[in-house]
């Protein structure tokens, strides 16, 4: 197969391009890197269709392995025919090697082998030919063997149908027809173990649905609710259709002695041997292309929320909320250390309120607080209360936001918070990363394991693997796209940045501790294993603000240093200027790209990237995302009522819908049909996690906690 072709008509790209990204994949670059510094290779192909290509190099690469094992075992067994490795040499997926490979396959000892070592392969075909012009009973007497313990004439015909049933299910061609005919018209039936049992998989109590036109939610909860021991899901293949094609396919001639064996073998050969493990394949491929088209959704809500813009330059309050333990809080610096901690009790059992209120008038005075960050967990309501009143009573203007604090108890009871506050309490160091995820919220959340972060669904049912790896990409596409000043980011930040490992970026840590700050790029290569290839791969993500080269605080790779010193000088301008942000505008200056960059020794698109980049220095791609909602008032749900239009975050997509927070305490569901007037087939074509909606409240169910909103106005 011709992998690269292949990959150019699956992604839609030229094939030169293809064939520039396997190359520079194969030499070791990251895909941050090649995305970014190498789009003269690629013809400027994106993060997202790099990560697909090399998510099916891998798959094809795997594939044409699995053809050569294949080929290699069925030459030493001498069966190896030409038709046969054209097929397998043809084939396009795993499924159709697996089901060509099966009839050479070594087998464990089944019935049909204890048959054939009983000597009954002869009376198989005799029937298979359907020519005989007398009983089978009567053929079958030749096959009598004490030694070989056939002793009856029915022993011997029903090993026969044995060796039969086996070879029909070996059968590539029959397999495909019945996989496709039961995708194609299959359904999908699940039943209650125990009808009676409440749960929360009453829906499918009573389920029936077309395999192909299952959503991917309803996969996984199916499989959930299986698991769980609450369901028993099948599959009901057209088994008439099914039984009827095999039947043309074997009995060639109407033979009154073997037409009715035949049909007897064929049904045997399906039901025992063929459907269970048809069922099992297409549960398998279902659960797969559920979990891809969950994991993806997973990706894109973590990417949104990741890049939500961070508010600076604002002394900030964390405040993690509690009842028994009081609540704990934390005030954040503007650059993220911690200035103060402490607890107040103003919650129930012990309802301080007084108290609590003069603890947090002292601490907003003293540390000049202008933000509270509440984490949105158990207690948030009630605290939010307090801070209201509290705000009304102080003549300082300070407002509070409710942040998403999914995975703030992983991270505080992590080896790595440990490491960093060694002297706070599990809810000190909570509270900390509140108020620090409303100051930089990638810079704070990359500390905490993507899957912990709560925008996902079904995330712990999935191949834990392939999901870890997806939203490692998705955090690393992000880190990159932003980039990280050198002399501040964390360990945690740094491992992400393209070419930098675990061990590196503790190292570039350590270096920094021992030596002071970095005053230029160059410097990293005196850092413990950061050799060239990962200097090249990461340099270009690492700013340094106040350097010795103004160049090292903009996103222009060391590569291109040379040109574009040539550049300012040629525009009249030196890199000092960089500093000034007295660059706007140089880009009108230039009238032939192309001529320019063959002058610089550049390609012309780097050429307009880094003309881009000088204009606006180190520009943060976050600033471009909806800011968050401050609050300075409280709303609860029974103030609701059907009609009111409120405003609100989306906090989490889904297949069916979105979870948007409206300042209630309980996120409100805006069905997928309610999103917008025009058709869409995933909420992801109109919303994303993050964004900031209008919403107009359709009803309430106190009882229940729903809420269900519209955003059709």
């Amino acid at each position: 197969m011709d992998i690269i072709a292949k990959l150019a008509e699956e992604l839609k790209i030229r094939k030169g391009q293809a064939e520039a990204a396997v190359k520079l994949i194969d030499e070791g670059n990251t895909i941050p890197f090649i995305s970014r510094y190498r789009k003269e290779a690629t013809g400027s192909l994106n993060d997202e269709v790099l990560r697909n290509l090399y998510d099916r190099l891998n798959y094809l690469r795997n594939l044409e392995e699995k053809k050569e094992q294949v080929l290699s075992s069925i030459e030493e067994q001498g069966k190896l025919t030409e038709e046969l490795r054209q097929q397998i040499l043809a084939a396009e997926t795993l499924v159709v090697v697996e089901d060509l490979y099966r009839p050479y396959r070594p087998k464990r000892r089944t019935r049909a082998t204890i048959a054939k070592e009983k000597g009954l392969e002869p009376l198989a075909n005799l029937i298979l030919l359907q020519m005989v012009n007398r009983p089978l009973e009567q053929e079958a007497e030749a096959f009598l063997d004490a030694e070989k313990e056939v002793n009856t004439v029915e022993e011997a015909i029903a090993g026969a149908m044995d060796i039969l049933a086996e070879s029909i299910s070996d059968e590539a061609d029959y397999r495909k027809y019945i996989r496709d005919t039961t995708m194609k018209a299959g359904k999908i039936v699940s039943v209650a173990k125990d009808p009676e049992a409440e749960s929360v998989y009453e829906m499918y109590y009573e389920f029936e649905e077309g395999v192909a036109k299952l959503a991917g939610y309803r996969i996984l909860a199916l499989n959930r609710g299986e698991a769980e021991k609450f369901l028993t899901v099948k599959i009901e293949a057209p088994t008439e259709q099914i039984l009827g094609y095999l039947e043309k396919k074997v009995i060639s001639r109407d033979n009154p002695y073997t037409t009715p064996v035949l049909k007897a073998v064929v049904e045997d050969s399906y039901k025992r041997l063929i459907a269970p493990a048809i069922e099992r394949e297409i549960r398998n491929e279902l659960t797969e292309r559920a979990e891809d088209g969950a994991i993806k959704v997973f990706g894109r809500n973590l990417e949104q929320l990741l890049m939500q813009p961070p508010i600076a330059g604002r002394v900030v309050l964390g405040w993690d909320p509690a009842f028994r333990t009081g609540c704990k809080l934390a005030v954040v610096d503007p650059t993220g250390k911690v200035l103060d901690t402490t607890v107040i009790y103003p919650t129930a059992p012990q309802n301080k309120v007084a108290e609590a209120k003069a603890v947090l008038k002292k601490l907003i005075q003293k540390y000049d607080i202008s933000l509270i960050s509440v984490g949105n967990g158990t207690a948030s309501r009630e605290s939010e209360m307090v801070i209201v009143d509290l705000l009304k009573e102080i003549p300082k203007p300070v407002q509070y936001v409710i942040v998403n604090e999914a995975g703030a108890s992983v991270y505080s009871a992590s080896k790595l918070a440990t490491e960093e506050f060694p002297n706070f309490d599990v809810g000190q160091r909570s509270a900390a990363s509140i108020a620090r995820r409303l100051q930089d919220p990638l810079a704070e959340l990359v500390k905490i394991d993507p899957k912990s972060i709560g925008v996902g669904q079904y995330q712990h049912d999935m191949n834990q693997k392939k999901l870890s790896e997806a939203l490692g990409g998705v955090v690393e596409d992000c880190v990159n796209k932003v980039g990280v000043d050198l002399n501040t980011a964390s360990a945690s930040l740094l491992e992400y940045i393209s070419g930098i490992s675990k061990v590196i970026a503790k190292n570039i840590v350590a270096y920094r501790e021992e030596n002071g700050r970095f005053l230029t790029r160059a410097q990293l290569l005196k850092v413990a294993k950061l050799g060239p290839k990962a200097y090249e791969q990461c340099a270009g993500f690492m700013r340094i603000s106040d350097g010795s080269n103004p160049l090292d605080a903009t996103s222009v790779h060391p590569e291109s240093y040379e040109a574009a010193k040539q550049l300012l000088k040629r525009l009249g301008f030196t890199p000092e200027d960089i500093k000034k942000g007295s660059l706007k505008g140089i880009s009108r200056k230039i009238h032939d790209y192309k001529k320019l960059a063959a002058e610089l020794g550049v390609g012309e698109i780097t050429l307009r990237d880094m003309v881009k980049e000088l204009e606006k220095p180190a520009r943060d791609p976050r600033d471009e995302m909806p800011k968050p909602i401050l609050r300075t008032d409280v709303l609860e749900m029974k103030d609701l009522t059907p009609g009111m239009i409120l405003k609100g975050t989306v906090r989490n997509v889904i297949d069916f819908g979105a979870f948007v927070d409206i300042g209630v305490h309980q996120d409100g569901l805006v069905h997928i049909s309610q999103i917008c007037d025009r058709y869409i087939k995933h909420p992801l074509e109109a919303v994303s996690v993050g964004d900031i909606v209008e919403v107009k409240v359709l009803s309430v169910d106190l009882a229940k906690k729903r809420i269900q909103l519209t955003m059709k106005l």
